[in-house]
């Protein structure tokens, strides 16, 4: 310890030196504009440099997950390609023009990897889409969500129709003006749309409780049924909203349900909510006569 304070005696000056240095240099670019742009700059200048090499280096590591990715979408690409050529003939032959909807779920797995291709096109026939539309307002971090679209009754759209996005099931829509539609999406507590298992068919309802947008619940599931993580749930077809098929998420997570008699299944959503932009209004056939089939049935 002793001979560690001889050195900092013997040495001070220089510990004193440096310590006017740096005071002197605040001093002179902090109170001198022209001095203060050149240190800002300069030092704007060496964070970029410093970020560009991280990235690069970043970049570099991440190349093998990239390159999988990019050979996943490719086996995808040349899926769809097959998938067009199909409909093409199809349509040749039978003089049949489909509706084509960004949105069935492909899952290509890889020897390390497992990736979900989503933009593989869903077909839906011309008579389900009532129109497209855009979304003009929308709210996400709500425990009760909505979503207007520019679409209203001079387009056709009424209440109770239901809505998809690219990637799978948006919502439903609740109110309706002439020019505009407010959607009831799954991103909302009142919200329960049926949905099953798309591999096994055993069938439950999608509801959100709130916090992650990217995270529902699939709710009522039976015990008996049989399912894995990352199977892929659609809607059931239950319903006069949806029909049956449309993307909805996959199985992240189970758990008992409160009562102990079914199982509640943790879903991630296809639907990132957070860019949603277009969507389209569908409406099945005949929903009006079921209505009023079912208008005087008591539950």
């Amino acid at each position: 310890m002793r001979n560690i304070l001889d050195f900092i005696i013997r040495h001070s000056h220089w510990a004193i030196f440096a310590l006017l240095q740096v005071i002197a240099a605040f001093m002179l670019f902090r109170f001198n504009n022209f001095q203060g742009s050149v240190w800002f700059t300069s030092a704007s200048e060496v964070t970029a440099s410093a970020t560009e090499v991280t990235s690069y280096v970043k970049r570099y590591f991440g190349l093998e997950k990239m390159n999988r990715e990019l050979t996943a979408r490719n086996i995808s690409l040349m899926q769809e390609l097959d998938y067009y050529r199909g409909l093409v003939e199809a349509a040749n032959k039978n003089d049949v023009t489909p509706m084509l909807v960004k949105g069935k779920v492909n899952v290509i797995k890889t020897d390390s990897t497992t990736i979900v291709h989503k933009d593989a096109p869903v077909v839906m026939d011309k008579s389900f889409v009532v129109c497209p539309a855009k979304v003009v307002n929308i709210s996400v971090r709500r425990y009760d969500n909505y979503i207007a679209i520019d679409k209203g009754k001079d387009d056709g759209v009424k209440t109770g129709m239901g809505v998809i996005g690219g990637l799978g099931i948006v919502g439903i829509v609740c109110r309706t003006s002439d020019n505009y539609s407010l959607v009831l999406p799954v991103l909302n507590s009142n919200s329960s749309i049926s949905c099953k298992l798309a591999r096994t068919d055993y069938f439950g309802f999608l509801k959100w409780d709130g916090g992650n947008p990217l995270v529902a619940s699939m709710t009522d599931v039976p015990r008996h049924a049989e399912y894995e993580i990352g199977d892929t749930i659609v809607t059931s077809g239950h319903s006069t909203v949806f029909i049956e098929g449309i993307p909805v998420g996959t199985v992240s997570s189970c758990n008992d349900s409160d009562d102990n008699m079914s199982y509640t299944l943790g879903v991630n959503l296809f639907t990132d909510f957070g860019k949603l932009n277009d969507v389209f209004v569908l409406q099945l056939p005949r929903r009006e006569e079921l209505t009023e089939l079912e208008k005087d049935i008591k539950y």
